[in-house]
Formats: C-alpha cells, structure tokens, sequence
C-alpha cells in the first residue's frame, strides 16, 4: 500500500509539473507556430512543397546564401548544441551566455552577409551588440559569483525539460530580432537622411538601456551586500517600481523596432510583433509571475511588503500619482 501511495504520488507530481510546465509556455509556443505559418505559407500541402523546392530555400539549406531561414538554423543549432553540453554537465551557467550571444551571432553574420551596406542597418546591429554585451556579461557574472540560478533547479537534472528551456530561448532570441534581421536582409536600408524614426526609435531605447542597466546593477550590488541577505529592494529605481529592470528592456526592443522601421516596408513592418512578443513574455510568461510568486512566497505575509507592493507601480519607475498596480 505504501509503494502504491509512493507511485501514485510521484505520477501526481510529474503530472502537475508537466501542466505547469505547458502553461508557463503555451503563449511563446503558439505565437511561435503562428508566425512560422504565416511567415511561411506552410497551411497547404502544395504550398509546403512548393517552398521547400525552391532554389532560394534550398541554397539557405545548404548555406550559399544566407536568409531568414538560414539564420533560424544557426540560432536553433546554437542553443540545441548548448543544451546538449549542459544538460550532460547538468549546469545553467552556458545558458544566458549563448542566448545573448546568439543576438550577436545574428545581427553581426546578418549585417556582414549582405552585400548592401547602410548607415542604419550599422547603426541597428550596433544597438543589439551593445545590449546583448552589457545583459549577457551582467548575467553570466551574477551566475558564477552566484554558483546557481534558480529559475533551472530542477530543470537541469530533467534533460527534456531542460530542452524545452533551451529551445523556447531560440524561440526568443529569433522573434525578439526579426526587425534587425529583416533590416539587414533589405535591398537598401531605407532613406540615407536621417528620418524621424531614426531620432525617435535611438532616444527610446537609449532610456530603455541605462533604465534596465540601473535597475539591475542597484539590485546586483543590494544582493550581494551580507546585510540585505533575506531581504527585499525597495531602493533607487526599485523604491518606485518592482521590476524597473522589465520595462527597461520591453523599452529598447521597441527603441530597436522603430528605429529599423526607417528601414522595413510593406509585410517586413509585420516585425511589430518583436517588442509585442517581449512585452508579452516579460509581463505575462517568464518575467513579472514567476518573480510575484517567488515575492508573494518570501515576504507576501509581511506588512512591510504589502505596503511596498501598494506604494508602487509593477514596471514604470516614476512616483505612484494614481492607484494602480499593473503600471
């Protein structure tokens, strides 16, 4: 009787974890699968053989000529390749470090593969290097000084469950740059003068970097500070907001996506789906619930918590002037 409550258990648990596991990434999934259809026409039979016999495709297959296909192949390759080690060594610390780096990977081989060169194109690809170096270098110091990340606990032990984590990055890192990449891919890169897009999309996501930048180094340093151990930010930039570091980040890939719409014309400004898809996943998937739940676990029995989550806005980091906590 007791191997069978133990048996009973243990299918109960992986059970509840596979469903969580599901819901945690059924937007990302679908939206994925969505834009793959459209993006590629693959709804009927004919269509399918037809796209996949064609020359283009098929020299993007064999790497002659380097398109939007061809990129997804090396972003999926990179990130299957690092799961493959990583789950073997069964660690996390690989994982931040190739999804940055894969953004460079990407804009800086799609810049370098075309023939056409543009100011903007430059600029663009320049913008996402900077972003990934300063986020990937911030995450892979604050893993090795920190031995763990806790989001892959148990994830790394579970080879499967670790792919997914591994291939739902690809997923991020494709959807998150198609802007840049449709960009670089353009014949001309749009209007050699400088357009409003331009100032507008560049001012945007300068805000958005040292806004992220701020908010993560002022919690960095917090963290790592013995006498805050156990304890919450309520300070700088998080004295106003409970992710600052968030709204940050949806900032700079639609600084990105307005700044490269100089570039995009016709279905290419589809792309809009980029910051859509960020904000979507930062708010509603991988960011703000999973960081609510694990605050809501520590300190949401405490009264000075509960009046910090009061007193401030969930993303924007500027003085609470309504009562709202979805801001």
């Amino acid at each position: 009787l007791q191997a069978a409550t133990s048996t009973g258990a243990h299918m109960l648990y992986h059970s509840r974890t596979q469903r969580a596991l599901m819901k945690t990434f059924r937007v990302p999934m679908a939206s994925s699968m969505v834009t793959a259809g459209l993006a590629f026409n693959l709804l009927k039979p004919a269509a399918a053989a037809s796209f996949a016999s064609s020359p283009a495709v098929i020299d993007q297959l064999r790497f002659t000529e380097m398109g939007m296909l061809s990129w997804l192949i090396v972003d999926v390759a990179i990130q299957w390749g690092g799961w493959a080690v990583s789950a073997l060594l069964k660690t996390e610390k690989f994982y931040d470090m190739l999804g940055t780096g894969s953004f460079i990977v990407l804009s800086l081989g799609s810049l370098l593969a075309i023939k056409s060169v543009h100011a903007r194109k430059v600029v663009a690809t320049a913008f996402v290097c900077a972003w990934a170096v300063r986020l990937g270098g911030f995450l892979v110091v604050r893993v090795w000084k920190t031995g763990q990340d806790s989001r892959f606990d148990e994830a790394k032990g579970q080879p499967f469950k670790f792919w997914i984590y591994w291939t739902m990055q690809a997923v991020w890192v494709y959807a998150t740059l198609l802007p840049v990449l449709l960009l670089n891919a353009s014949s001309t890169g749009g209007p050699a003068a400088l357009i409003w897009s331009d100032i507008v999309g560049a001012a945007i996501y300068a805000v958005g970097l040292i806004t992220e930048a701020t908010a993560d180094q002022q919690k960095f340093s917090f963290k790592m500070d013995p006498a805050n151990k156990g304890k919450f930010i309520n300070s700088g930039l998080w004295s106003y907001a409970r992710y600052p570091n968030y709204f940050g980040e949806m900032l700079v890939w639609w600084g990105i996506f307005i700044f490269s719409s100089g570039g995009l014309q016709g279905a290419q400004l589809a792309s809009v789906a980029s910051p859509f898809f960020v904000m979507m996943l930062l708010r509603f998937v991988s960011g703000v619930p999973l960081q609510e739940k694990q605050a809501a676990a520590r300190w949401g029995s405490t009264q000075e918590y509960q009046d910090y989550v009061t007193r401030t806005n969930l993303l924007i980091p500027v003085p609470q002037f309504w009562s709202s906590k979805t801001s």
